[in-house]
């Protein structure tokens, strides 16, 4: 076993240790550390959807910018660059989040729910590689949005200085945000506990350049699995936390904030997966990669706020009772505009790509 492989596998353990603590700590149960769920909610604290039962500003998201921050700029690996198609990039990221709340969890989530026996995230983690595996298609005949720019530093700092600011106002002016009195908003962990775990994932996502997309890329196109041993390694170390707390839970049914819907799960991690492939990295990814001074990761994630905001404004995102028809007819924009960005953007000039 390489050095490699130990950094990764260490990484999913601490990663899945961290998970089960929030978990204890009072995080809602298989959303110990939620990408998309979480970026809903910070969505929901500051106005933007009034879906009630989702609002929070969560410091785990705080933390995770601000700890590929710091660890980016400690390594002298904070790379400020951008203007590589922010408006496809936007669009991209709104329909990721889309899908992933029809699926009700992003690839993060997909994998804490799995480990807690949930057989929907299965269903879902079939679909989220058919999505990856239709990405490839696209990269294997020349798909790019094009290269990117050095951009002047101070652009790089800005989006961690917003993290910094929406700590502030979770701290000191709770009064100006929205908070859920019930519901998954209104179960969360200690700010300082949720803040060192999402410090600590930032940090570790920033070295170990940890992604759910390219992992499951990689072991496709290049047979390399080593990213792979630490997805394994995170859900064993959930799936044994669950069976130590009498949490595992084996089935379909009854599930926490999930539905056993086989299609939409399948679908709406499937637009998850093939979305993140064009975009170049999971929702998770985008983040480390914002808070590491990456402009056009930046706009990605204003494009997750941005389809939380639709999601639950429009009546998109599914509940406990399944899909809505809004959701599904949003499904099938959001796939359509994935495969124009997909096929306008294929047999660019090699120089072109990023």
């Amino acid at each position: 076993m390489t050095r490699e492989h130990i950094k990764l596998l260490s990484a999913g353990v601490l990663a899945g240790g961290i998970a089960i603590a929030l978990t204890l700590l009072g995080n809602p149960a298989n959303m110990a550390f939620c990408i998309a769920c979480f970026v809903r909610d910070m969505a929901g604290a500051v106005g933007l959807h009034r879906a009630e039962v989702v609002q929070y500003m969560r410091p785990e998201i705080i933390g995770i910018v601000l700890g590929a921050f710091v660890i980016s700029v400690s390594f002298r690996d904070f790379a400020v660059k951008g203007g590589s198609a922010p408006f496809s990039r936007f669009l991209l990221g709104m329909c990721v989040m889309i899908g992933a709340l029809i699926f009700l969890g992003c690839p993060m989530r997909m994998i804490l729910r799995i480990a807690g026996g949930d057989f929907n995230a299965v269903v879902g983690l079939v679909g989220f590689v058919a999505g990856i595996g239709t990405g490839i298609l696209f990269l294997n005949k020349g798909f790019s949005l094009k290269r990117t720019y050095t951009l002047i530093k101070s652009e790089g700092w800005l989006f961690p200085a917003a993290n910094v600011f929406f700590l502030i106002l979770l701290v000191a002016a709770p009064s100006l945000l929205f908070f859920s009195e019930t519901g998954p908003g209104s179960m969360r962990a200690p700010i300082w506990a949720s803040l060192a775990a999402g410090l600590i994932i930032g940090g570790v996502g920033q070295r170990v350049r940890l992604c759910f997309i390219s992992g499951i890329r990689d072991a496709i196109l290049f047979k390399q699995f080593h990213m792979v041993f630490c997805f394994v390694a995170l859900l064993l170390t959930v799936f044994i936390g669950n069976l130590l707390m009498g949490r595992f839970n084996p089935g379909f049914a009854g599930q926490p904030v999930a539905h056993n819907d086989f299609l939409w799960n399948f679908l709406g991690l499937y637009l998850v997966g093939l979305a993140s492939v064009l975009l170049g990295g999971c929702p998770y990814r985008q983040l480390v990669l914002a808070g590491s001074g990456n402009t056009d990761s930046v706009v990605t994630v204003l494009g997750l706020f941005m389809g939380a905001a639709f999601a639950h404004n429009l009546g998109l995102a599914s509940s406990a009772n399944g899909p809505t028809f809004n959701g599904k007819i949003a499904f099938f924009i959001c796939i359509t505009i994935t495969l124009v960005i997909g096929f306008s953007n294929l047999n660019l000039r090699s120089e072109e790509r990023v």
